[in-house]
């Protein structure tokens, strides 16, 4: 083994250390083999925690072709290990072009695959809209994004989803733990390693209070920054004031913030005329999956200069004079300048992968194409196998109880 595929190994197996739950699932699947003789195509970040996943699913019978769902978040060690070591065909590189990462989704869907598991809706989109054969023999897929299931909801409506996707993402042991904890975390901890600035006494702009926001927020006023949120839904909005930020629009909330994170999921959050109002010295960072949400064109085409000042952190000087500071190039700022979410959180959602690609192979032809959420049962089990392995126990419902449930005459 390489010295890098050993580095890789070595992550991959700390991570295992904190992934229980797909231990415990670990045990039926292999036994079973419910993928065997299937051919299953993953567009992840690929991570160590994403190696245990793949390695769990090879295991439990299927032929598994990997590649990045972001040129930058991919680990390069992770690719050496599982591609020279593991025998995984993988097709990866860190800071691949946008014509490289297409080209590797291409290649992923020349292979046929029966599954499919997706992280921002861009293998199942491109296989839907370039080659409806290959689409139309698919078995079924998972998506593990916000933004993924809003584009797949999207592709669904406009009648060109050739078969059923499971809404992973909107899983309850997937976004309140995955997107808050995971999220608020990682996000945090790509911040400070591109910066290694104090964030106590710092004014912080968090853009989208979702899951993710929630737990951006969360961190970063648990650090002592003073935070300030934004938002378009009404009802989140609300909800922020009632957890004790303020709540501006980000007109108002450029003139104040020292760090911009975005985290909604759409395009154009920050743009030209907020940087106007800006303060020099304006750090600006992307939670969200695309690096669609700040402005970077403008960045770049209103520039004096540019330089490297540290690790993924750009230092732009632009023609007022003012300085501005992006964090991975606009990108996943957890996953580029950190390394994600924490295996803890990982093990909930990739869990929830494997269920619910057994559970599409087992209603193979049953379900039409559509987006879907997670089966009940399938949300529960994951929530029951990690409390098992964190050795809490809850109680059950008595009989009476059940019944008082399931029924309507048990009045006052």
């Amino acid at each position: 083994m390489t010295e890098v595929a050993e580095r890789g190994k070595l992550l991959v197996d700390w991570a295992a250390r904190e992934m229980p739950v797909l231990k415990i699932l670990r045990e039926n699947l292999v036994q079973n083999k419910p993928f065997a003789g299937l051919k299953i195509g993953c567009c992840l970040h690929i991570t160590s925690e994403t190696a245990n996943l793949v390695l769990l699913l090879r295991d439990a019978g299927a032929q598994v072709f990997l590649t990045a769902s972001n040129p930058l978040s991919t680990k390069d060690e992770i690719v050496d290990y599982l591609r020279n070591y593991e025998r995984i065909w993988v097709e990866s590189k860190k800071g691949e072009s946008t014509k490289e990462y297409y080209e590797n989704i291409r290649k992923v869907i020349s292979f046929q695959p029966d599954l499919i598991i997706d992280d921002g809706g861009d293998l199942i989109s491109t296989i839907c809209t370039e080659n409806k054969t290959i689409a139309s023999k698919v078995i079924g897929a998972c998506e593990e994004t916000t933004t993924g299931v809003i584009r797949l909801n999207s592709l669904h409506k406009d009648g060109k989803l050739y078969f059923p996707v499971i809404a992973v993402n909107n899983a309850k042991t997937k976004h309140m733990f995955d997107n808050r904890y995971g999220t608020g975390q990682s996000t945090v901890d790509g911040i400070l390693r591109a910066t290694n600035i104090l964030l106590a006494g710092k004014i912080c702009v968090v853009a989208g209070y979702g899951w993710c926001g929630k737990g951006v927020a969360q961190r970063l006023k648990g650090m002592g920054a003073k935070v300030i949120i934004t938002e378009v839904d009404p009802i989140k909005a609300l909800e922020a004031v009632m957890d004790g930020f303020e709540v501006k629009t980000m007109e108002e909330a450029a003139k104040e913030g020292d760090i911009f994170i975005t985290v909604t999921g759409n395009i154009e959050v920050i743009t030209d005329k907020h940087f106007r109002l800006m303060k020099d010295g304006a750090i600006l960072v992307n939670a969200g999956h695309f690096n669609v949400e700040i402005n970077v064109e403008y960045l770049e085409k209103n520039k004096v200069s540019k330089r490297k000042v540290r690790e993924n952190l750009d230092e732009y000087v632009m023609n007022d004079g003012k300085h501005f500071y992006l964090i991975g190039e606009g990108r996943l700022a957890n996953l580029v300048a950190a390394e994600g979410h924490p295996a803890t959180v990982m093990d909930m959602s990739f869990a929830n992968q494997a269920l619910s690609l057994e559970f599409l192979t087992k209603n193979k032809s049953k379900l039409k194409p559509g987006v879907y959420e997670v089966p009940i049962e399938i949300d529960k089990k994951v929530a029951f196998y990690k409390l098992m392995s964190m050795k809490i126990r809850i109680d059950d419902l008595t009989e009476k109880q059940q019944k008082y449930l399931e029924s309507w005459n048990l009045g006052t």
